[in-house]
């Protein structure tokens, strides 16, 4: 066997790794989501719940973008929902303040959000990438605030507080009906469905597929110790600067279809540091670094957001003459503040990545 014929330690791990990608637990897992994804419409056809489920894939792939500058780049940024906005409101205007409800003018909305989106994090990071910790996320964060008071203030262009409520055209439009296909309902809300939840998988792929690349390892290196990979020969601002671009346009394409989905934009939902606020809670939950962490995330407190409010409803049916029990059923946030608190304190590396991190002991044992 030559020299050239060898399997190096590094190949025979990246080898053993891609055999286990196709072959573990977690692929069947993968799986059984998309599959109940794909059904509900079919099983559940409620909008509140296809509301709800859609919102999951949505946020869990934006929580899985902002992983890869946080948890593979180690980049902290609190601006990462401004490029959220950036889709949100380029595909709002694109078909209701400048354009037409078109297929064409949809598509110049999604490419002008995704140029838009991509220079401006490139300005951003040549700005402000070599700042370091705490000051670039102050940074991020003073930009995201200068775009939301940008867009209530400038009302002519953005409809200000008041917000844009697009049109979409075709088969996106909520009041197509194309009758009834394999006995299931054919209407805009259902076809928006698919596509956004078409969109959703693909770019998790994509993702997927970076962060295992080897310019994703190269970033996972430059997060463990940037002097040394500086040392080794790394331009590691350039590597920075790929990784928030790359990032930031998942987020714009993913503005794009929230806008396509809710048919609202305004600057609170599409801008509003509390959307930052969920994605790090998010991000917290599942398990930063792992990706996949996004989905568990975003089902949390999406699920718990939705649900625990109707404590009120039911206090109120099944303890209609105790003063004290339905007090108790209007203080949800309070729950969820325990919720968030437990599970913190159970899985201090997120869901996905104490799980992880215990299969790994398991195994090692």
């Amino acid at each position: 066997m030559t020299a050239s014929d060898r399997v190096t330690p590094v190949q025979a791990a990246r080898e053993a790794e891609r055999r286990l990608r196709f072959t573990g637990a977690s692929l069947y897992v993968r799986l059984a989501l998309l599959l109940a994804w794909l059904l509900v419409p079919v099983v559940v056809p409620s909008f509140q719940v296809m509301d709800l489920v859609l919102k999951i894939a949505l946020f869990a792939t934006l929580v899985a973008s902002y992983d890869v500058v946080i948890g593979y780049t180690g980049i902290v940024s609190f601006g990462h929902a401004m490029y959220f906005g950036f889709g949100a409101y380029a595909v709002a205007m694109a078909v209701g303040k400048f354009g037409a409800p078109t297929y064409g003018f949809l598509a110049l909305g999604f490419a002008a959000g995704i140029v838009a989106g991509a220079v401006i994090a490139v300005l951003i990071g040549a700005f402000s990438l070599r700042v370091k910790a705490i000051f670039f996320a102050m940074v991020t964060l003073a930009f995201a605030e200068f775009a939301l008071i940008v867009a209530v203030q400038w009302s002519a262009i953005t409809g200000g507080e008041d917000g844009l409520s697009p049109k979409f055209p075709g088969i996106f439009s909520v009041a197509f009906d194309g009758g009834r296909w394999l006995g299931l309902p054919v209407t805009g809300r259902v076809v928006t469905y698919y596509v956004v939840l078409a969109v959703c998988v693909g770019l998790f792929l994509v993702m997927s597929r970076f962060v295992h690349s080897p310019l994703g390892r190269t970033l996972q290196a430059i997060r463990d110790n940037e002097l040394r990979a500086e040392a080794l020969g790394f331009r590691t601002f350039v590597f920075q600067l790929i990784s928030s671009s790359f990032a930031s346009v998942v987020a714009t394409i993913l503005g794009g279809c929230y806008a396509m989905w809710v048919a609202y934009v305004n600057p609170e939902s599409a801008l509003g540091i509390p959307i930052m606020l969920d994605i790090l809670l998010m991000v917290i939950i599942g398990g930063i670094g792992t990706l996949w962490g996004g989905v568990i995330g975003a089902a949390v407190l999406l699920t718990a957001r939705t649900v625990l409010p109707d404590l009120r409803v039911v206090s109120a049916t099944l303890f209609a003459g105790s003063e004290i029990a339905q007090r108790l059923g209007e203080r949800w946030l309070l729950y969820f503040g325990i919720l968030f608190i437990l599970v913190v304190f159970f899985f201090p590396k997120g869901v996905l990545g104490t799980l992880r991190e215990r299969a790994a002991r398991r195994a090692a044992r």
